[in-house]
């Protein structure tokens, strides 16, 4: 079984097609989905799409450029979908200053970011992690967040394998996905030929980020096979190796 842990399908880019990509998922061999939800006004859509569809599970966050949907009252209702079945995680939050470089939009991040995983802590989930140049200020953070034993994924993970070991000392998985078959994606390699097994989660961010020789198209997890592939050649194992182990990590975050 591949389990999929980080995919938008809520995104309007699978409206055409969505019912009949799900099909072919489950026919596929991708048994398990972790819907993560972005932006606050798509938490409904995420929550309807884990309801309806017995292998897909929802997280509830909002991304670092998508705070401007938060304030106390939207995050009182986050908090009560929480409580929904089949929410598995708090996320995608974090930290993006590839977009922002306002430092007082950067500030309404980091405090956002917080609010967030302490949501998660009280609702005792794991988190899943987004940074993009951002990789100091989400490292202290996270370091907060270890020292209160809240778990997670950092998503798309694309920094230095000296920080990937750092997230590792802290118990957190890495989640890779397509940049891996990338011919441009040397440190994420090297990360990926150093990290434990046990440590890596498979995702897609589909729409987002398809793996070669597909890049530039829209994403799914039909293309996860590929992903497996270029990890299992990385650490010299066979795919169906990666494919248990990273299914098995998955399960144990995400407790499903």
């Amino acid at each position: 079984m591949i389990f999929e842990s980080h995919a938008h399908y809520d995104d309007e880019a699978f409206d055409g097609d969505r019912e009949a990509l799900f099909n072919e998922l489950t026919q596929k061999g991708i048994g398990c989905v972790i819907n993560v939800t972005a932006e606050y006004s798509h938490i409904d859509r995420s929550l309807a799409l884990a309801k309806s569809h017995p292998f897909i599970y929802s997280s509830i966050g909002v991304h670092p450029s998508e705070i401007q949907e938060l304030n106390e009252e939207t995050f009182a209702i986050m908090r009560s979908k929480l409580k929904a079945e089949k929410v598995v995680a708090v996320g995608e939050i974090g930290l993006d200053y590839y977009w922002e470089k306002d430092p007082a939009k950067q500030e309404a991040q980091r405090f956002w970011f917080r609010r967030q995983l302490a949501l998660a802590k009280e609702a005792e989930l794991p988190v899943i992690i987004h940074s993009r140049e951002a990789a100091e200020d989400t490292l202290e953070i996270m370091k907060e967040a270890a020292a209160q034993g809240i778990p997670g994924v950092i998503h798309c993970y694309s920094y230095s394998k000296e920080m990937a070991a750092e997230y590792l000392k802290m118990g957190y998985y890495l989640g890779i996905g397509g940049v891996v078959t990338y011919k441009n994606g040397r440190r994420l390699k090297e990360t990926v030929e150093e990290a434990p097994l046990d440590r890596l989660l498979l995702e897609t961010d589909c729409p987002y980020l398809a793996p070669e020789p597909h890049r530039g198209t829209r994403n799914s997890s039909l293309h996860l096979p590929l992903v497996i592939q270029e990890i299992a050649r990385l650490k010299g194992l066979s795919e169906t190796e990666v494919e248990e182990a990273t299914a098995q990590n998955a399960k144990e975050l995400f407790h499903v």
